[in-house]
């Protein structure tokens, strides 16, 4: 897996509340709650590069594994 770039991003501060409030209720941290977006913004613009990475999924994995055939 490449490695992730790191950004310095200045946001206003009730920019940067308001956003780690919808990151506090939706489970994720600021940092993922900005991907998120972007990746989205990027999908409905048609600019998501078709090499990117697939987001990575975090939190508890499944009570049953996937059956396989």
């Amino acid at each position: 897996m490449a490695e992730r770039k790191s950004v310095l991003l200045r946001l206003d501060p009730a920019v940067h509340d308001a956003l780690t409030k919808w990151a506090n209720d939706e489970l994720r941290s600021a940092n993922a709650q900005i991907e998120f977006l972007l990746r989205r913004a990027l999908t409905e613009a048609g600019r998501m590069p078709d090499k990117a990475a697939k987001p990575t999924r975090r939190g508890r994995p499944p009570k049953h594994p996937p059956e396989t055939d």
